[in-house]
């Protein structure tokens, strides 16, 4: 065979090879991905056995521990009157309290529909963002002053 012939055979199968592995592995990375879903959607579309990462604000007055049992409700970012129950064990976080954003991978409880459980250690707490709109300021200055 050619040698010239013989190494665009073989840069061909190399770059088929690459390009089946990396649409390979971003199938593999999306298609693993669980979405975050808020309460609302969670009651709407959650099936037992499932697993779903529920993000919302801890709801106050909801935080109770039960020996190594965490309770407590996650309700929309947004606000309403929608509340997801969770029993959650496992490490919590120390920025964790109420009305805080959280993560936590739950599935729905088979024996009450309405309880979620979460799954051991997935509880993440969110950050509040240092970058949200600053309300505006109620001591302006005025515009008459000059400036020299």
């Amino acid at each position: 065979m050619d040698p010239v012939r013989k190494r665009t055979v073989r840069l061909v199968v190399a770059l088929t090879a690459a390009v089946f592995l990396a649409s390979a592995l971003i199938y593999t990375s999306f298609s693993a991905a669980d979405p975050a879903v808020s309460p609302t959607q969670l009651l709407h579309d959650a099936q037992p056995g499932r697993s779903y990462q529920l993000t919302g604000v801890v709801v106050a007055h909801s935080v109770h521990r039960l020996g190594e049992t965490l309770q407590f409700s996650i309700a929309d970012r947004a606000g309403g009157a929608t509340a997801v129950p969770v029993s959650y064990t496992g490490s919590v976080p120390d920025p964790f309290r109420e009305g805080r954003e959280v993560i936590v991978t739950v599935q729905r409880n088979s024996a009450q529909t309405d309880q979620f459980v979460g799954e051991r250690n997935s509880l993440i707490t969110k950050c509040p963002s240092k970058y949200k709109e600053a309300p505006p300021s109620s001591t302006k200055a005025p515009s008459s002053a000059k400036v020299s």
